[in-house]
């Protein structure tokens, strides 16, 4: 059964499926635990395709893309049990025809700066626990096992830098600064410099200081306006909240990641159609 597994997903990868041609995409999903995701797998369970996939590093492997997505280890977390992953994919693949793939490296905790780190790890070049170098390792395996290069990235993160920002160790210029660099580190190491970066607004910590996540955001918003490629994801989760749509005071419910991961896959979609016009 394994074997016939993975010889129909390397069959849809190399173009073969019972559909006709496909096209192929894989994607990066980054961040903190709103990337790695903390909903519920039961209910994402609904998002099953056989041309969707998850990259699996320990196993250097394709698997059928299902919650909970990524893999436990030094560096990175898997879902916990609900992700943006499967509405993201299903979605993109019902959109598009594409077989996708999904490469997870997201570290709940983790800082874009040094100065916002604590002990969960850092994008940023310096840092107790530095998880760029990680990410690109898996980035590149996946990119051995698939043949296919990375169509791009998608960045939920922001919180922990908030935070900092509300403990006045930096502030949003600080933030901006230190997520320009990683976008254009992604964009070297994975030898695109139109690499698309997709950013999910940071949303809010409920009944804690705002001020931060405002400069956080303000940052998102400026990088978008600035940058070539970076776009600001039109489900903005600031209003979850108010819109039961959290599962504390911090993190997104299932229904919010699947709204979150459909929306991203219709812009690549819209942006696709305007692009081939």
């Amino acid at each position: 059964n394994d074997f016939m597994e993975r010889f129909f997903i390397l069959l849809i990868l190399a173009g073969l499926s019972v559909s006709g041609v496909a096209q192929k995409s894989m994607w990066l999903i980054a961040g903190q635990s709103n990337a790695s995701g903390m909903g519920d797998r039961r209910t994402s369970m609904k998002y099953y395709s056989k041309e969707c996939f998850d990259y699996v590093q320990s196993g250097d492997s394709l698997k059928i893309l299902q919650d909970p997505v990524g893999e436990n280890g030094k560096y990175f977390g898997k879902a916990n049990s609900g992700s943006i992953s499967p509405s993201f994919a299903w979605n993109l693949n019902k959109m598009t025809g594409d077989s996708v793939v999904v490469v997870s490296a997201a570290r709940g905790g983790s800082a874009c700066s040094t100065t916002g780190e604590t002990i969960y790890g850092t994008w940023a070049e310096k840092g107790v626990l530095p998880l760029f170098d990680a990410a690109m390792a898996k980035c590149n395996s996946a990119i051995a096992v698939t043949g296919l290069k990375f169509s791009g990235v998608i960045w939920l993160q922001g919180e922990r830098d908030a935070n900092a920002i509300n403990d006045g160790k930096m502030d949003g210029e600080d933030y901006e600064a230190a997520l320009r660099n990683l976008i254009l580190r992604f964009r070297k190491h994975l030898h695109d410099a139109d690499l698309p970066f997709y950013i999910v607004l940071t949303g809010q910590y409920v009944d804690r200081p705002q001020e931060g996540y405002h400069q956080v955001r303000a940052a998102q918003r400026r990088l978008s306006e600035k940058m070539h490629g970076v776009h600001l994801v039109a489900a903005d989760p600031w209003l979850f909240p108010q819109m039961n749509m959290m599962t504390d005071a911090i993190h997104y419910s299932q229904y919010a990641y699947n709204l979150i991961g459909e929306t991203i896959a219709r812009q690549i979609y819209e942006a696709r159609s305007i692009d081939s016009k």
